[in-house]
């Protein structure tokens, strides 16, 4: 039989890799091969140290929790568009140097537009 850590290292990589949409703890334990007792407990457990989130969902008449990873693990996607990294001042760019990300006009503009983003994300879900 698996050790606790070891079924709480899969569940959240499990979690983690359904992203956005979440996974039932239903589904979590069965995945596991665990009971649904230890299925709870872990969610808890993962819950309690802040990695995942837990939201309440009627499922097939059923109350469960849908388990939500707090964060995403960071990709190159995330930032490919970034104007730094095409900026003909980035070798001379620092926070302690005349040319300063605090002041990039370029830079702040693109964080506004992700922010933007994110919210229409967030408000459309």
């Amino acid at each position: 039989m698996p050790k606790r850590n070891d079924l709480e290292y899969k569940a959240f990589q499990y979690i983690l890799s359904n992203g956005t949409k979440g996974v039932l703890q239903s589904e979590l334990w069965r995945k596991l091969g665990a009971s649904s007792r230890e299925g709870s407990r872990i969610a808890l457990k993962l819950a309690n140290k802040g990695l995942i989130r837990r939201e309440k969902e009627l499922s097939d008449g059923r109350w469960t929790y849908r388990l939500y990873p707090k964060r995403q693990p960071a990709t190159v996607d995330s930032i490919i568009d970034c104007p730094c990294m095409g900026c003909p001042e980035n070798v001379k760019c620092g926070s302690w140097t005349t040319i300063s990300p605090n002041d990039c006009e370029r830079l702040t503009e693109w964080l506004l537009k992700l922010a933007m983003e994110q919210g229409e994300t967030i408000g459309d879900s």
